[in-house]
């Protein structure tokens, strides 16, 4: 099978999985991550393919977003061998997917990241960060009915993966100083840390506004 025929049915086999996602993880965001990656990838001078995949599949087996991780992992291992991914492909593309979440940093032990999965993952913390962050928190938040902010509710720090993904204690306003403003400083190429430096700012002051705001300043 042709390259663009391998990345057409990648594609198909995201919009089965997520086309119906109602939390940001859906096929828009798939496909800023995809651009995102190829573009990472053109800049390390590498060839952008398995990135492009990579990130088109990355969150079909997020572990927030499917029932089994380790079904989801199979499931999609059968379809790349099916559509002529050779062995080692594979073997490099889930061991990649399965360790580019922010939840992995919070380990005792992360895993070090091929370049490959610094790029795709590069790409997907860009796409948290900046005005598109700043509504894929709201809009993720909304969708599991968390508080937008509460001023007695502290951000929590030195998150263990069990508490950070214990969306009852978070508030989305709180999201930001608990993860994504920490992203910038994350990034792995040179390309994702000038792109994430201005997106950080964008944050920024949208933080200050809202707090100005919340507190009857202007």
């Amino acid at each position: 099978m042709k390259r663009d025929e391998q990345l057409e049915a990648v594609k198909q086999y995201a919009q089965e999985k997520l086309g119906q996602d109602k939390t940001g993880h859906a096929m828009d965001h798939l496909e800023r991550v995809a651009r995102m990656a190829q573009r990472l990838a053109v800049d390390e001078g590498i060839d952008p393919f398995l990135p492009v995949v990579g990130a088109y599949l990355h969150d079909t087996i997020d572990e927030k977003l499917v029932a089994s991780v380790d079904q989801a992992k199979e499931e999609l291992a059968d379809f790349l061998h099916s559509v002529d991914f050779s062995a080692a492909e594979v073997t490099d593309l889930l061991d990649v997917l399965g360790n580019i979440s922010f939840a992995r940093t919070l380990e005792d032990k992360p895993v070090k990241l091929s370049l490959l999965g610094q790029l795709i993952r590069d790409a997907d913390w860009l796409d948290a960060i900046g005005a598109l962050g700043i509504s894929r928190a709201i809009y993720y938040g909304g969708a599991h009915h968390e508080k937008l902010y509460d001023p007695a509710i502290k951000p929590r720090q030195h998150m263990s993966r069990a508490e950070y993904r214990n969306l009852a204690d978070e508030t989305i306003i709180n999201h930001f100083s608990e993860k994504l403003l920490h992203l910038e400083e994350m990034m792995s190429t040179p390309s994702a840390k000038k792109i994430a430096a201005h997106r950080q700012q964008v944050m920024l002051d949208f933080l200050a506004e809202f707090h100005a705001e919340w507190d009857a300043e202007k």
